[in-house]
């Protein structure tokens, strides 16, 4: 089929590869624009874009999509279909009806629930306990679309965002490609997704990053696996203008308890007390540093029984 594939971060790139070795035309790839980024600032192009311009595919990074000179563009290419994975920008309607076969989109979630930007760190961040990919037909609104393809993925105890991600990627990549070729014999169902169970995966602010001790351990570890490896959740030890920001990167919850933020252990691991139960942190990071098992970053950084982290 002849396709274009627009995607910007390193979630998209399985995707384009695994269509790409299904031997399919893609003719063109859209990607947001490069982006400064490193110590120098220096504009650095996405994952996506550089994938592809390893492989000989003209890149396009638009800043909109809404200017007709950029829809004119995109309806020149004669497309088959466009396959939209985590792209960043909205496709107006000229857009969506352009291919023959219309858009479609690969969702990291369960849809209706976690519609939007961060459907990855949300569902750990609730606690839930499966997610999944789906492949949708794109329309007009945020996720709405109907469903074509899904697959149902567990979330175990000790996934981080990170790990989701990786995992999630390669199995949407192979799902792409299935529905591509039932996409291309007739063979798929859409399914309008049930009006029940929406719920909106916002923008991860780095805001949101602090832990919140006075929660329970639980909900602390989900909070914390939500976010690794980025931004990553954080502590602070010490006051004032000599507090060090310190993210924890793995816990897990244990049955012990004390005023929330309080230190109960610190040895091989650091145990910190929550609102209900305490969690045992293994594996810490301070800024500027490599991440390091608690009981080496113990001994540069000692802190002890009773001292309450922010």
């Amino acid at each position: 089929m002849k396709l274009a594939f627009m995607g910007t971060p390193d979630f998209s790139v399985p995707v384009l590869a695994e269509i790409l070795a299904a031997g399919h035309d893609v003719v063109a790839v859209y990607s947001q624009p490069p982006r400064k980024a490193g110590r120098g600032m220096e504009e650095q192009p996405s994952p996506v874009h550089r994938f592809a311009e390893e492989h000989g595919i003209p890149v396009f990074t638009p800043v909109s999509l809404k200017g007709e000179a950029e829809q004119e563009a995109f309806a020149s290419l004669d497309l088959d279909a466009a396959i939209v994975v985590a792209y960043g920008l909205l496709l107006p309607k000229p857009v969506l009806e352009a291919p023959r076969l219309g858009c479609l989109n690969l969702h990291a979630s369960l849809l209706p629930r976690w519609r939007g930007a961060a459907p990855i760190q949300r569902a750990i961040m609730a606690g839930d306990r499966e997610t999944g990919v789906m492949v949708m037909q794109m329309e007009e609104g945020l996720d709405t679309g109907p469903v074509l393809l899904a697959e149902r993925v567990a979330i175990a105890p000790d996934d981080t965002a990170g790990a989701l991600h990786d995992r999630l990627s390669h199995i949407g990549a192979s799902l792409m490609v299935r529905a591509l070729a039932a996409l291309s014999r007739g063979g798929l169902q859409p399914t309008p997704q049930p009006e029940e169970g929406v719920t909106y995966a916002k923008k991860i602010e780095k805001a949101e990053a602090r832990i919140d001790w006075s929660r329970p351990a639980k909900e602390v570890d989900c909070h914390i696996r939500g976010l690794t490896p980025f931004p990553g959740a954080f502590f602070e030890a010490g006051e004032g203008r000599n507090a060090t920001r310190i993210k924890v990167l793995r816990a897990k919850p244990v049955p012990k308890s004390g005023k929330p933020g309080e230190v109960l252990s610190a040895l091989d691991t650091i145990v910190v007390a929550c609102g209900e139960g305490a969690l045992e942190i293994s594996e810490l990071q301070r800024a500027g540093k490599s991440p390091m098992f608690a009981r080496d970053f113990l001994r540069g950084f000692p802190l002890a029984a009773g001292e309450v982290l922010g």
